[in-house]
């Protein structure tokens, strides 16, 4: 396999966007926000853990952070402050794929391929709007329309166009760190694999593939919302933007997992997502995810899954894994199924689980399964990432190579998705 970095007609249509903008001018502080605006729970530990700092500080995000909130204080209108936002946050996503695809930091910097940096500087700009106060007003609604299109463009949605150019095309997906309040050091190697296969072009035996990325939050709410659908539904439309294979990623056990079933429901209440709010199933009382079309308690994977193992357990095995937990029908209590659903039975646990990585699978999976001529589509759980040994820093070589290991066989797997 052999990649190398595609331009792509969205990072074109940035730039040229960009060198349009009348921003105004930064100044050295800003001088406009309130201590006082309720901040969200990920926002939060911001200021109350000293790891996110030491993050940005050691990749140089940190600055990005500042002029952010400096640019929104100069503002002197909201469109002023749309353009600002959808800049800045456009040019956090790029700045994250430009560093992770890098190559090896130097001088005390963090590895390129490390996802936190992104994470982190996202929440100090969801923070700096929260907080802002601009002399021209604004309403609770415009402040969520600006922190929504924040998001977006900072998770790479906006920027995720194919170019025309001939070759097959691969959509892929990653999440953000998540369990924070268990280890507030943590990374998500999805989301470091997907910074680093953004806009690249892969070589698979003499065919060449387009790949484009995003990164989605660990929140129930934006997946109540339709942010999965939203960032998947423009590659599975006929046309030029239609992916031949669309791959949702996670970080899940202790070796890579192809994942065969997608369950329809909710199901894991020992742990909420990143604003610490619970998904509303339990494993007896499984709910089906809010804003979910109709469908099927269980969908198949259509990845060629026999292709993807095949690149080989170097170095963490690959499993394909067709278990669930479901509830037999005529039944009342949870049952595991090593091979599969049985008909009638209501969805417990997909073979990816209760939590948001099954649900980004079976949203994905829906889509797909409704569409005809579709692309390929499934669900690769990741093996969990360690933390560094030392717990007084914030990485070291054991850490940072276990990512990059976990990243290039993530690169080997994807690559073989497009049957």
């Amino acid at each position: 396999m052999r990649a190398t970095r595609l331009g792509g007609a969205a990072c074109a249509a940035l730039v040229a966007g960009i060198g349009a903008l009348a921003l105004p001018a930064v100044p050295a502080a800003a001088a406009c926000t309130t201590g006082t605006a309720p901040l969200t729970v990920e926002e939060e530990r911001l200021e109350s853990q000293a790891v996110p700092g030491q993050i940005l500080a050691r990749s140089g995000f940190d600055a990005r952070v500042t002029a952010f909130a400096a640019a929104l204080c100069a503002t002197t209108s909201y469109t002023q402050a749309s353009q600002v936002v959808t800049t800045h946050a456009g040019r956090l996503w790029e700045a994250a794929v430009d560093r992770a695809q890098a190559g090896p930091a130097g001088g005390g910097q963090l590895a390129a391929d490390d996802d936190r940096p992104l994470y982190w500087a996202r929440l100090g700009m969801t923070r700096a709007l929260r907080r802002w106060v601009p002399t021209h007003g604004l309403s609770a609604s415009r402040r969520a329309v600006l922190e929504r299109s924040l998001e977006r463009a900072s998770r790479g949605i906006t920027s995720s166009a194919f170019d025309s150019g001939a070759g097959r095309r691969l959509f892929v997906t990653g999440f953000d760190p998540f369990l924070l309040d268990d280890e507030i050091r943590r990374g998500n190697p999805s989301g470091a694999a997907a910074l680093t296969l953004d806009g690249q072009v892969l070589t698979v035996n003499g065919v060449r593939i387009q790949v484009q990325t995003v990164v989605f939050p660990v929140r129930y709410a934006d997946f109540d919302r339709g942010i999965a659908e939203e960032a998947i539904r423009p590659h599975i439309a006929t046309g030029p933007q239609r992916a031949d294979a669309i791959t949702t990623v996670s970080q899940g056990r202790s070796e890579f997992d192809l994942e065969v079933f997608n369950g329809r429901r909710r199901s894991v209440d020992s742990i909420g997502d990143n604003n610490n709010v619970q998904g509303g199933g339990t494993f007896t009382a499984p709910t089906v995810f809010p804003g979910v079309g109709p469908g099927p308690e269980f969908l198949r994977t259509s990845l060629p899954l026999r292709a993807m193992q095949a690149v080989g357990a170097n170095p963490f095995p690959i499993n394909i894994n067709p278990s669930v937990w479901e509830i037999p029908a005529g039944a009342t209590d949870p049952q595991p199924r090593p091979d599969g659903p049985t008909a009638g039975s209501v969805a417990v646990e997909g073979s990816g689980g209760g939590y948001l990585s099954n649900e980004v699978a079976y949203r994905n999976t829906l889509l797909l399964a409704g569409t005809a001529g579709a692309p390929a589509g499934g669900h690769v759980h990741t093996p969990t990432l360690g933390s560094p040994a030392d717990p007084a820093d914030i990485t070291d070589p054991g850490f940072e190579q276990q990512r990059s290991a976990i990243v290039g066989q993530v690169h080997a797997i994807v690559a073989r998705a497009i049957p």
